[in-house]
């Protein structure tokens, strides 16, 4: 009979902490808290680049350059538009769905209509990972503004980000480059993060000859579950039921000593800082300076003191992610959806790249249940 599995044995069931494969997209803490995509450390790439050049280094393995990134960004704004198919399913998904389940339905629905073909190259790969990149935007807004406000939304804009895109088409104008530049910073920090669930999910499905659309949607929906996506959201949550700073360090502090976990702090693989965390905290700084809202960054700040000197737990990048997308108008249940947008770059760079292996995942397990035994006759079995 098998013996239950010791403490050591649980951490590997679970994998942390376990190298399951190789890669050559991100790193992740490998030499302290620090994160960098393709080589590139995430400040850098954050300061100097658009998500638009992070998207191409992932897909396309480079960064572009000038003329590069010009046609790049001609075949993004291309690719806005949507079948009348996809339009079609969109607007028979009711308001109440879920906005990550109607991203996995509308990407799945564009699979069907655009498939992938037989043959499974690389350079496919990288066109659908493109034509996803450029129609998740219109396949979320589309859905938001029908279902919610009975309108019918052209998805074409002339915005050269996908940033531009997406705010053009939430609030239907165009937006200020303060804006396009925070959304575009975020998107940047949220493209790649190495081997969590659902790039792992994205991985193993593609492991398997998998078309990438149910690759992507594999990553959709691991992100869906609350374990691994919509801290922001839930940080928001947190955030807005404070009238002012003392209010929420003295709520915080009570609820820390009735032990509750407070979302959007501490990291599985980080262990003093999310190298991300201090960019996004700048932008959302900014925006609430600017937007007329400074309570909501003392609030944000004031929280983050208190969780470092109570628990010595550090901000990761849904914390300030949250204050950011507000003061951008997006709507809270919009935010785990962006995440979506942003990684399915680095999914697909994830997907490609286990393509090239031709190996399928396949791990063992440990079992805990019972030993083998005698089957017992039908008379035999109690009720």
């Amino acid at each position: 009979m098998e013996t239950p599995a010791s403490s050591s044995s649980k951490k590997s069931v679970a994998l942390s902490g376990v190298a399951a494969g190789e890669t050559g997209i991100c790193t992740v803490g490998q030499n302290g808290d620090n994160l960098h995509y393709r080589g590139y450390p995430i400040f850098a790439l954050a300061q100097a680049c658009t998500f638009e050049e992070i998207a191409h280094l992932l897909i396309h393995e480079r960064l572009p350059n000038e003329s590069a990134l010009t046609q790049y960004r001609q075949r993004l704004i291309a690719g806005r538009s949507l079948p009348h198919e996809v339009l079609t399913v969109l607007e028979h998904l009711p308001a109440a769905a879920h906005p990550m389940d109607v991203l996995r339905s509308g990407s799945s629905v564009l699979g069907c209509v655009l498939p992938e073909k037989d043959e499974h190259s690389a350079a496919g790969a990288r066109d659908i990972a493109d034509r996803l990149l450029a129609a998740q935007p219109s396949m979320l807004l589309y859905w938001y503004h029908y279902s919610h406000r009975g309108r019918r939304i052209a998805t074409e804009t002339a915005a050269p980000t996908l940033a531009g895109h997406f705010l053009h088409l939430l609030h239907g104008d165009t937006p200020s480059p303060e804006h396009v530049r925070a959304l575009d910073q975020s998107l940047i920090l949220y493209a790649e993060h190495e081997f969590n669930a659902s790039t792992f999910a994205n991985r193993v499905i593609a492991s398997t000859g998998a078309d990438l659309y149910g690759c992507i949607c594999g990553g959709i929906a691991a992100l869906r579950g609350a374990r691994h996506g919509g801290a922001n959201e839930v940080a928001m949550d947190i955030i807005a039921r404070y009238a002012d700073a003392d209010e929420a360090e003295a709520d915080i502090a009570a609820r820390l000593d009735r032990h509750e976990v407070i979302i959007g702090f501490g990291h599985p693989v980080y262990t003093r800082s999310d190298p991300r965390s201090a960019i996004i905290k700048a932008v959302s700084q900014r925006l609430c300076q600017t937007g007329g809202n400074p309570r909501l960054f003392e609030i944000s700040e004031r929280i983050e003191h208190v969780m470092q000197t109570r628990r010595g737990l550090f901000p990761n990048l849904d914390w300030y992610s949250a204050s950011a997308y507000h003061m951008l108008g997006i709507p809270t249940e919009l935010f785990t959806p962006l995440f979506v947008m942003a990684r399915c770059a680095g999914w697909a760079a994830h997907a490609i790249e286990q393509r090239t292996s031709g190996k399928i995942i396949r791990p063992t397990a440990l079992y805990t249940g019972p030993g083998e035994r005698a089957v017992p006759t039908i008379e035999d079995r109690p009720a």
